[in-house]
């Protein structure tokens, strides 16, 4: 296991240096949005905040791949260092993370934040993008202890979405979803109304059917254990015909896919995964999953899992 406070320095540094854990520029982390068409902001029109989640899982890999391999070894003493990073240049640090990543990865979890738009622009949900005003929330900083950096951050992005005007907000990821639900009005002094993308979607709208294989549902433990919001892709999933096998530890007692503890440890990481797997697998069934922690790392255990969005896209 690594030091857990060169693990919190590090990430404070990058979030400090580029507002995201990896310290490189928003504008080439955040790329899904290119090639869509164009976001007209109209009056009372939630701003869709992807938190940045689903565009990190490449670069979350390409670290984790990197951490495992120092794990244990005295090469890991050298992550305390990480902290010096803020005196590269964010470009430099960008470019290095690109040859690292697969492009292939890159574009499969911009493809599910397209969906995501897909689908609310099927259920005639008034929204608006602007990438400028999309942020990391800083989740990761408060997971980790670092309360003093969390607040800091949530305070900046809460002040700039204000100033833009923004009241609403529809959130994609369970973890973006707590902080800015939870979190924010508590340590910032900022509330929002905090929706996320499945709760806004018609089933009627989105599509229909009967007789399809049923799958078994992985749910995240911010939307499970925190927020009670699982009922809401069992819904939509019922909609569409298909059969929801619950597995053990589900829905407010769900369990851990382990994703969270990669930062600190892969190799717990994996002994947390390995009891999830084996959970899921008993089902039987393909899993759906609505968080891209959880999607990423189940299918680096090679099982058959499918994010939400992209099943409903695909149905639809």
């Amino acid at each position: 296991m690594y030091n857990p406070r060169d693990i919190i320095e590090l990430i404070a540094a990058n979030i400090r240096k580029s507002r995201n854990p990896f310290g490189i520029p928003n504008s080439q982390l955040n790329t899904w949005w290119r090639g869509m068409p164009g976001f007209t902001r109209r009056p009372g029109d939630p701003l869709l905040l992807t938190g940045l989640m689903y565009q990190a899982i490449p670069y979350i890999d390409a670290t984790t791949r990197h951490l495992e391999r120092l794990e244990d070894t005295p090469g890991a003493d050298y992550l305390r260092f990480g902290r010096f990073s803020r005196y590269i240049p964010s470009f430099l640090v960008g470019r290095g993370f690109t040859l690292l990543t697969s492009k292939a990865s890159r574009q499969q979890f911009n493809g599910i934040l397209q969906a995501i738009c897909r689908l609310l622009t099927q259920s005639g949900v008034g929204f608006f993008y602007h990438p400028e005003m999309d942020f990391y929330s800083g989740i990761l900083l408060y997971d980790l202890g670092d309360q003093e950096g969390f607040v800091e951050h949530a305070r900046f992005v809460a002040k700039t979405l204000k100033l833009h005007g923004v009241e609403k907000i529809i959130t994609v990821d369970p973890h973006t979803t707590y902080a800015l639900k939870e979190l924010y009005p508590k340590y910032a002094g900022v509330s929002f109304e905090v929706n996320p993308y499945f709760a806004l979607l018609r089933p009627n709208k989105v599509t229909s059917g009967n007789g399809r294989p049923a799958v078994a549902i992985h749910d995240p433990c911010f939307y499970g254990r925190y927020l009670n919001l699982s009922e809401g892709p069992r819904r939509l999933l019922t909609s569409l015909g298909l059969e929801c096998v619950e597995v053990r530890n589900c829905g407010d007692f769900t369990h851990c896919c382990g994703g969270p503890a990669e930062s600190v440890s892969p190799a717990l990481n994996r002994e947390v995964l390995a009891r999830r797997v084996a959970e899921l697998k008993a089902s039987g069934a393909p899993v759906v999953t609505f968080c891209p922690i959880c999607l990423a790392n189940l299918l680096k255990a090679g099982l058959d899992v499918e994010d939400l969005a992209s099943l409903l896209a695909r149905y639809g």
